[in-house]
């Protein structure tokens, strides 16, 4: 293997460019905290693939090293020598534009290429990014900027998605053993609420601006949006009243005692074929106090309900806000409720009024809205195309975040979007009516 090749005679402007130095920064940051959540883990934990929705955290190293590796170095205009030519299939995750790739279903029977090797691979690429930033020439660097920004932003979607497959990963192991011990490296302990009633805050509707623009190419790293944020554009909004806070767990369990995963009539159809077919009686995570694994499991002298989490079985919170929830289990509680689930423009006409809590930072909310394009909406140029676009078919609209959301990733036109069946993410919901 080749070490990455440093230019004879690098640009003194690239060299003293103190907006190139941040950047530099911001990478290494956005890439070590990739591998602090992976160094919680063991090298077992590591490569399995506990169902093929969900990615080994392996694989999620490789993937997001080979997203730089194909799509930014190739465009600095430096030397650069791949760390190994065949990790650009074993770790391409779904762009037909870059070649054909190893299947996502088995993605946990890659024991090789081994840890050690994909930490170096990361190494690699790593010290590659940096040349490319210190020392490409600036029309060079202005191509690149956007493309580092989307790199960093993905690798954060990434981030998320380790901390919710490896909480998937570990849920299917019998003794149900939490990810780190309390005092391990910073993730946020499960969410947490006020328990009282919610309040349905009016809003009154009318046209409103939703979404928002591209950035332009020479926005500061923090100014960012994925393409399916775009354009901005309006919507009439007739009035409505949205709930100021999340469904509690308390709230949800009340929906459990009154037979709501019994009740036909609160399901739509497809919903009510997956709780026939899966066996669904609560939200994935939750032990009901007459689970066999409570037995060694739970904490000693536990009792009643409890739920899995990152730091293992605890005792069900009632005013937490209620996760892993499926868009079928989502719309059937606010139907049992009397209520519906808000639009997605609804939540974000919502986003930042007075008396309006827990937007971002608990659980990702389900919305009625159906994940498609935006009116004028056009993907990102070249590869990127890829990223969102041939997406938006058959797929349902969460806004917010959750506890998994890296920092500084969470914004009000942010589009998260899943199948309705998905229940393995921090996702639950929030309240709306028609006024």
């Amino acid at each position: 293997m080749q070490e990455p090749s440093r230019p004879s005679n690098p640009p003194l402007a690239a060299a003293a460019d103190p907006t190139r130095a941040a950047w530099r920064e911001r990478l290494a940051e956005v890439r070590a905290q990739t591998v602090r959540l992976a160094s919680m883990l063991s090298a077992e934990d590591q490569c399995v693939q506990s169902m093929p929705d969900a990615s080994p955290v392996k694989w999620h190293l490789g993937h997001t090293t080979w997203f730089f590796e194909t799509v930014l170095l190739p465009r600095a205009g430096l030397p650069y020598v791949p760390f190994d030519a065949r990790f650009a299939y074993l770790f391409n995750s779904y762009y037909e534009a870059l070649g054909p790739r190893h299947p996502r279903p088995h993605r946990g029977l890659l024991t090789r290429p081994g840890l050690a090797e994909v930490m170096a691979y990361r190494a690699h690429v790593d010290a590659a990014l940096d040349i490319a930033i210190a020392h490409c020439d600036d029309a060079t660097w202005q191509a690149l900027r956007p493309i580092l920004s989307l790199g960093l932003h993905h690798e954060q979607q990434h981030q998320e998605l380790i901390v919710t497959d490896v909480l998937h990963l570990l849920s299917c192991n019998p003794l149900l053993p939490p990810w780190h011990a309390p005092t391990a490296p910073a993730l946020r302990l499960a969410p947490s609420g006020e328990s009282r009633e919610a309040r349905f805050v009016p809003m009154p509707g009318g046209i409103v601006d939703i979404g928002r623009n591209l950035p332009d190419a020479d926005a500061p790293e923090d100014d960012f949006a994925f393409d399916n944020e775009t354009p901005r554009h309006r919507v009439l909004l007739q009035p409505y009243a949205i709930a100021d806070r999340l469904v509690s767990c308390g709230d949800y369990l009340r929906f459990i005692e009154d037979g709501g995963y019994r009740t036909a009539s609160l399901w739509l159809s497809d919903g009510w074929a997956a709780v026939q077919a899966h066996g669904w009686q609560h939200p994935a995570y939750w032990l009901s106090p007459d689970d066999p694994r409570l037995a060694f499991a739970a904490p000693h002298g536990a009792a009643g309900w409890q739920v899995f989490g990152l730091h293992g079985v605890r005792p069900l919170d009632p005013a937490a806000p209620v996760a892993q929830l499926s868009f079928y289990e989502a719309a059937a509680y606010a139907e049992w409720a009397g209520a519906r689930l808000p639009t997605e423009h609804e939540w974000e006409a919502a986003h930042g009024q007075p008396g309006m809590r827990d937007m971002t930072g608990e659980v990702w909310q389900w919305t009625r809205s159906s994940y498609d394009p935006y009116p004028g909406f056009r993907p990102l140029p070249g590869v990127a195309a890829e990223y969102n676009g041939k997406f938006m078919v058959g797929q349902l609209v969460l806004r917010g975040s959750s506890v998994a959301t890296p920092d500084g990733h969470a914004r009000p036109t942010y589009r998260n979007f899943f199948p309705p069946a998905a229940r393995w993410q921090f996702s639950g919901l929030r309240l709306a009516k028609d006024a």
